[in-house]
């Protein structure tokens, strides 16, 4: 008599792909994974073996100290940005929301078929989400997918060179306190555009599968002085000439505010890496009016609307 083969499973869940490893299970059972440990994955060999990565458990291991939040009164609504033309989410071309590992605070490296990581001065970012809509209370639950160009100012996925990459974009849930953590190296600031980080806001980590579900698209945008003493540093030089042609005054994103809401506070060095904190508003009573690609035309040049990163094909607006 022949014994039935017993199918695999994972903490009492079968593998939605017996046939598969652990690793290669699809993004819905790594959702199903994070969901059982209440939205904390730990950093280390188990979570790698999952192709997930930690967020913290509360914990400052960012050497930030205390997270920066905004009292009710003084908090606004994070200004809703393109995601420019580079945004990974399927809105234009590739999509990493759709791979198993994108789940992840170090997004230093890439996942998948490659393990290359990006080289340059180390960050991490905090972020502090805060339901306007829900008396300012903490956002917990709801996932961010963050993105950014490396230090030669190239987007994984999109620039010729490292189009192969998925490197510097990954997701991440916020905690009881609406925190979410990433760690990465610091972006370079190429022709046209100030030195910003991109994000996305959506209800909950089954959302992330289509970018139609955002309900907040912003950016970061890096301050002067931080940016100047990492651009000293090897590997940055391009960055340097790059930012004397723009301002946050005529840059084609912050100009209307200067940024004002989207310039976190700074800790930390060059040698132990710098952290940034920004609080997070978001009113879900008002519609979401960025993300998309941004279109193509324009110019890049000396401060001007545009934005062209390294090998990219044509100049693009709003990257």
């Amino acid at each position: 008599m022949k014994t039935k083969q017993q199918t695999p499973s994972y903490e009492g869940r079968p593998y939605a792909k017996p046939e598969e490893e652990l690793v290669d299970q699809g993004l819905q059972f790594d959702i199903g994974t994070l969901l059982s440990r209440r939205g904390v994955l730990f950093a280390g060999a188990g979570a790698a073996a999952l192709g997930l990565a930690a967020c913290s458990d509360g914990g400052d291991s960012s050497g930030s100290g205390t997270t920066t939040a905004a009292s009710a009164e003084d908090l606004t609504e994070i200004p809703e940005e393109t995601a420019g033309p580079y945004p990974g989410d399927g809105s234009n071309g590739p999509d990493i929301l759709e791979q198993s590992g994108v789940v992840r605070s170090d997004i230093r490296s890439s996942f998948g078929d490659s393990t290359t990581a990006a080289e340059g001065v180390g960050l991490d970012i905090e972020l502090t989400l805060y339901d306007m809509a829900n008396d300012n209370a903490r956002f917990e639950g709801a996932a961010v997918y963050l993105w950014h160009c490396n230090r030669d100012g190239e987007y994984s996925m999109y620039s010729e060179a490292i189009a192969n990459e998925n490197y510097l974009r990954g997701v991440q849930v916020a905690d009881a306190d609406g925190v979410v953590k990433f760690t990465s190296i610091f972006p370079a600031c190429y022709d046209g555009r100030w030195p910003h980080i991109h994000f996305e806001v959506y209800p909950d980590v089954d959302s992330i599968t289509d970018a139609a579900n955002a309900i907040a698209t912003s950016q970061i945008a890096l301050p002067q002085d931080t940016c100047d003493t990492v651009y000293a540093e090897e590997g940055y030089e391009q960055s340097v000439e790059n930012l004397s042609k723009v301002s946050l005054e005529t840059d084609n994103v912050f100009s209307d505010d200067s940024g004002a809401s989207q310039l976190p506070s700074v800790s930390g060095d060059v040698d132990g890496g710098f952290v940034f904190t920004l609080p997070v508003g978001i009113d879900t009573s008002t519609e979401a009016g960025g993300g998309g690609a941004a279109p193509s035309g324009g110019g890049g040049g000396e401060g001007g609307p545009g934005g062209t990163p390294p090998g990219s094909e044509e100049s693009t607006s709003d990257s």
